[in-house]
């Protein structure tokens, strides 16, 4: 997949193209649905492409400018690569590109400088200044500027429209296992392995911490998560605690992990770290022992639930 860094750049390929637009915030079951049908229409003489944004248009405009994601960029990135599209067009997102209307960027965006024969949308799909864009709208301009236009459906379950706004409130929630339904692949929390107060390993349950750089990235409900991880082309499982550490009177949220029958030095190290189930909620106990007690709980009913997947 190659990955161009905005329309322009995009543009000068001159390259027909059987295209797909939104902002895949998840990369869930209802996105994946869209970009298998995108690489069903491809044949020799078109190429499949995303056109997405960044930031998000709701980072943007308007009130909603602290909205958190589901992905980090490079997270989307390495998930859409998966589908072997061929381009991905990253166009820079800001207010002047929100006031394009829907006509002028058909004709001027679509037509003349991604080379669109079909489009594949999303049944809510919008597009244009003020959101003014619809399917029907896509449809009429098609016929003017001769390129095929196919809406695909919700993807349901148990007759639950998924959207990239249920998943987030799911996992805000703490319910990961419903998130991880929805999106169709656990949920992932990329970040580097930096240095942390030690008090893990001083009661033989060494942790990581896993500094998260993106602010716009949604980290879900503080509780303890049983989670995978791969390093060196190793699977490795743990129990991750996010949260306050109230037992140890922790004023700030961190993200740790004790992983599971591993020794070794990872700092430095980018992990990224899929959440499999959650636990619990973080609890504060009176002591450093009763601590102690209850992780050596979790780590047993982590192997359990393991072993019974």
């Amino acid at each position: 997949m190659r990955v161009h860094q905005s329309i322009i750049d995009f543009s000068k390929k001159n390259i027909p193209t059987v295209l797909t637009i939104g902002t895949f915030d998840g990369v869930h079951i209802g996105h994946q649905k869209i970009i298998e049908r995108l690489n069903e229409l491809k044949k020799e003489s078109l190429y499949s492409a995303i056109l997405t944004f960044y930031p998000h248009p709701r980072r943007v405009l308007g009130k909603e400018n602290q909205i958190q994601m589901l992905n980090s960029f490079q997270e989307k990135k390495d998930l859409l690569a998966m589908y072997k599209l061929d381009h991905l067009i990253v166009e820079p997102f800001t207010e002047r590109f929100s006031q394009t209307s829907a006509e002028d960027f058909v004709r001027n965006i679509l037509v003349n400088e991604l080379n669109v024969k079909k489009l594949v949308i999303g049944h809510d799909h919008k597009f244009g200044k003020n959101r003014e864009g619809d399917f029907d709208k896509l449809v009429e301009l098609s016929r003017v500027y001769d390129f095929a236009v196919e809406e695909i459906p919700s993807q349901d379950i148990e007759n639950i429209a998924v959207s990239s706004t249920k998943i987030r409130k799911a996992l805000l929630a703490g319910d990961v296992l419903l998130a991880n339904r929805y999106l169709g692949y656990p949920y992932i929390l990329s970040g580097k392995v930096v240095k942390g107060h030690g008090i893990g390993r001083t009661i033989n349950f060494p942790t990581i911490n896993i500094q998260i750089e993106e602010d716009y990235k949604l980290i879900p409900k503080n509780g303890v998560y049983i989670v995978r991880t791969e390093y060196n082309g190793i699977k490795m499982f743990g129990l991750m605690n996010i949260g306050t550490r109230p037992t140890l009177n922790g004023q700030n949220r961190s993200i740790e992990v004790y992983l599971l029958d591993f020794s070794g030095d990872l700092y430095g190290k980018i992990l990224r770290v899929e959440i499999l189930n959650r636990l619990r909620d973080e609890t504060k106990f009176d002591s450093i022992d009763g601590l102690k007690k209850q992780i050596a709980v979790d780590e047993i009913l982590a192997r359990e639930w393991l072993r019974n997947r």
